[in-house]
């Protein structure tokens, strides 16, 4: 199997780093809110490097065997 318990995990908390990242980007209506402005995009960065590790993510013994084998 291409993805392991752990990386469906992974990219479930991904997705919802993403999509509470701009639901308080979206509920913050002041223009220069520290919220929409600083928080909400580190957390929607955070969200997608989250997806990235996930769909990269092995595990040791898969990826020794892996190494072996080429």
């Amino acid at each position: 199997m291409v993805f392991t318990k752990k990386n469906y995990s992974l990219l479930i908390i991904g997705l919802v780093m993403i999509v509470v990242g701009y639901v308080i980007m979206r509920m913050e209506n002041e223009v220069d809110g520290v919220i929409s402005l600083y928080v909400a995009p580190l957390l929607l960065l955070a969200g997608y490097l989250e997806i990235i590790y996930a769909i990269m993510w092995r595990p040791k013994a898969e990826a020794a065997q892996a190494e072996k084998s080429a």
